[in-house]
């Protein structure tokens, strides 16, 4: 994708400038680098990058773009309705900041910290590019509460068990001052406005798969009923914490005592985030490297019938198909699925991986991956790789009624549904002698 803006030719500014730069914060309450970037009294340019080292690798049709997009024109509006805008462009970052230095007089940029491996490289680079030009480059922690060295053990190395992260994350939780929802004040924004960009613009169309709004009424529910898909009790809020649509403190305030189970799960996220940053190399390799020589048999027919939900297993190929039409799962089946790749099909976990990455609307690089490895038995805290979930019994368990099932699967009760495509039995014990003979010694 090249740059879709001519950047001489839109609106120029004639004093000094800050440049807030909206990543992952699609909103603008509880922004932290937004507020702090008004309290500066400069004059602050907001802008939106489409991010082309991103979208190329993504299908023209993506859902999580088109939610992008509608959430810019909505801040657009909001901006507009206070006499500003918000500028958008696409293209590579590296190569639109140096023809904004250059059309513009900026004295600062304000954003919020990204911890991915990706952008911590892209704003390195753009950091040092800024400093030729004596342009401050100030980077705030917005989408967590603990970042990556805030939860450290004794000895100041990052944690790599959960439980012991979880605990010291409450006991710090408890003793910090209460959060605050920051509603900036909006009269140092420019007054000036800007061409829009349609997803055509940029090489997209509408996609057809919408992301639903967040629902926190039913959290009082979510620990006893989490488990059960048929229930529905998700609240939906993935996408809208991975973009930035909610804040991460507001969110915090819903929460009540009562509702640990859940608060558990945001911890699981800040968890994940401060092991892929800490230890990178787990995008592309086991965390625990003794796993290594683990033969996945990596079949391609095979892995093709799982992505299209026909196992023969139910709750496979419920999830599956509630994947691929609508872009959610539900958490107790992402566990069932993705154990049954990697146990049952010996299908290496990176293939599953990418495969969700492409599909889920609440894509997190450090959940997802983390979740995967813990799957796959490869990961830092991961089930031991002897533990193997049987669909069947998951089924029994589960959704004993089968509605779940019967809502994503419409041919289960033909005989057009597949038998199971491997014995439950025999895949176990393949399972168990490829890790016994894959195991490495540290």
């Amino acid at each position: 994708m090249e740059l879709k803006t001519d950047i001489s030719q839109i609106p120029r500014y004639s004093g000094d400038i800050s440049i807030f730069w909206f990543r992952r914060d699609l909103r603008i309450e509880d922004n932290t680098a937004f507020t702090e970037a008004l309290r500066s009294n400069q004059t602050v340019l907001p802008i939106f990058i489409f991010d082309s080292c991103i979208l190329n690798e993504l299908p023209k049709n993506d859902a999580r773009v088109s939610f992008i997009h509608k959430n810019l024109a909505q801040l657009k509006k909001r901006l507009k309705d206070n006499g500003s805008d918000i500028l958008c462009l696409a293209g590579d970052p590296l190569t639109i900041w140096p023809k904004l230095t250059e059309h513009y007089t900026i004295k600062s940029v304000y954003t919020n910290k990204d911890y991915e491996p990706y952008a911590i490289d892209r704003d390195r680079k753009i950091q040092e590019l800024l400093k030729e030009d004596n342009i401050a480059f100030h980077c705030y922690k917005d989408q967590v509460i603990f970042e990556q060295n805030d939860i450290l053990k004794g000895n100041k190395e990052p944690y790599t068990v959960f439980t012991p992260y979880k605990n010291k994350w409450l006991d710090n939780y408890k003793s910090l001052s209460p959060l605050t929802i920051s509603s900036p004040n909006l009269e140092n924004l420019i007054k000036l406005t800007f061409p829009s960009l349609s997803l055509k613009d940029i090489g997209f169309k509408e996609s057809s798969i919408a992301v639903k709004d967040y629902n926190l009424s039913q959290l009082s529910q979510y620990g006893a009923k989490r488990d059960f898909p048929s229930a529905d009790m998700g609240s939906y809020l993935g996408p809208h914490l991975r973009f930035g649509t909610l804040g991460i403190r507001q969110l915090i305030q819903e929460i009540k005592e009562e509702d640990a189970v859940f608060l558990s799960e945001l911890i699981w996220r800040e968890f994940f985030m401060q092991i892929l940053y800490h230890f990178p190399q787990v995008v592309t390799e086991n965390f625990r490297s003794k796993y290594n020589g683990i033969q996945w048999r990596n079949n391609k027919d095979e892995f093709k019938l799982w992505c299209q939900g026909k196992t023969g297993y139910p709750m496979v190929d419920a999830g599956m198909r509630q994947l691929n039409k609508t872009g959610y799962m539900h958490n107790r089946v992402r566990m069932v699925t993705a154990g049954f790749l990697c146990k049952h099909l010996l299908i290496d976990w990176r293939w599953g991986e990418t495969y969700f990455a492409e599909k889920l609307l609440d894509y997190e690089l450090s959940s997802n991956n983390g979740n995967w490895q813990w799957a796959a038995g490869t990961g830092c805290d991961a089930a031991p790789y002897f533990r193997i979930f049987n669909p069947h019994s998951q089924l029994k368990k589960f959704d004993k009624d089968f509605q779940y099932v019967r809502k994503w699967i419409t041919e289960f009760d033909s005989l057009e549904y597949p038998d199971p495509m491997v014995d439950h039995k025999m895949a176990r014990e393949r399972a168990l002698e490829a890790y016994k003979s894959g195991i490495q010694n540290d």
